[in-house]
């Protein structure tokens, strides 16, 4: 009779919502081989390396400040349009970064998943802490324009809200995470998902509050407004904006909303994976 003790057993997740953070804890080393691959291959073969972390958020704000706040003139509640712009284009690009690469992290590792077992999680949970990273760097860029336009002496206060930082950083990265995990189980069957998503992503920033403070966007935009407020990014970039700047319309009950949805984004994103991880190599 063969009474082998075995270390690992390898076998088909029975609970869908097991999130296995155990293994998260044993496979902590590879996670940080995970960011740190992220990092350095993006930025490897360009010539301004990491710099690029400061000069997409630039120069998108100069381009919004040219086009929205000068062309176009809508307002920025008082506040200095660069300033105004550079508070949401941060609070977005690492939400839609999350998701971006979240929702294809099953076909862009289909190769490594086919030849060897790990815990597929930590994909995911690689690309969220690698793009927390040039979070982080955009967040010293805005820091730069906040310490400008104080010297200057432009109107804008820091209130209480900013307390409430850690947990804007939390939502936005559940909130990818879910929402991409989602994506990424569809595409292993429905590839068209992979196109849409990237511009798709983009359209959905003219329905927060990126570009337009809600205030104007009830008072121009009535019969539409509605769109901008239950989307969960709106109340997460207008408490990120009352927070630093003083201006926003900042609320519990919309903060309150964007989390249960994040939430249960995050529910269903945890069962399509734990689901579509059984057998995705072999419809990838």
């Amino acid at each position: 009779m063969n009474n082998k003790q075995y270390s690992w057993e390898i076998k088909p997740a029975d609970n869908l919502l097991d999130l296995k953070l155990d293994e998260v804890w044993e496979y902590r080393d590879l996670l940080v081989l995970l960011v740190r691959r992220d990092f350095v291959s993006f930025y490897k073969q360009t010539i301004l390396g990491p710099l690029w972390f400061f000069i997409q958020p630039l120069f998108t704000t100069i381009t919004f400040t040219f086009v929205f706040g000068n062309l176009a003139g809508i307002s920025t509640d008082g506040l200095p349009k660069p300033l105004f712009y550079m508070a949401g284009i941060t609070s977005w690009n690492y939400f839609s970064d999350c998701l971006i690469k979240t929702s294809s992290v099953f076909k862009d590792n289909a190769s490594i998943f086919g030849k060897i077992y790990f815990l597929r999680l930590i994909m995911p949970l690689s690309i969220v802490i690698s793009n927390l990273v040039r979070f982080g760097v955009q967040m010293f860029l805005f820091f730069i324009f906040l310490g400008y336009y104080y010297l200057s002496g432009a109107d804008f206060q820091i209130t209480w809200a900013i307390l409430l930082f850690p947990y804007l950083i939390i939502l936005m990265a559940l909130l990818g995470l879910g929402a991409g995990m989602i994506i990424s189980a569809m595409t292993t069957k429905y590839r068209d998902l992979a196109f849409l998503i990237s511009f798709g992503v983009q359209l959905m920033m003219y329905a927060t509050t990126v570009i337009i403070p809600f205030s104007e966007a009830e008072k121009k935009y009535p019969a539409y407004s509605w769109i901008v407020k239950y989307n969960p990014m709106t109340s997460i970039i207008e408490t990120f904006r009352y927070g630093f700047l003083g201006t926003g319309s900042f609320d519990w009950t919309s903060l309150g909303n964007a989390s249960i949805l994040t939430f249960i984004l995050l529910v269903l994103g945890i069962i399509t994976f734990n689901k579509v991880e059984k057998n995705f190599v072999d419809t990838v």
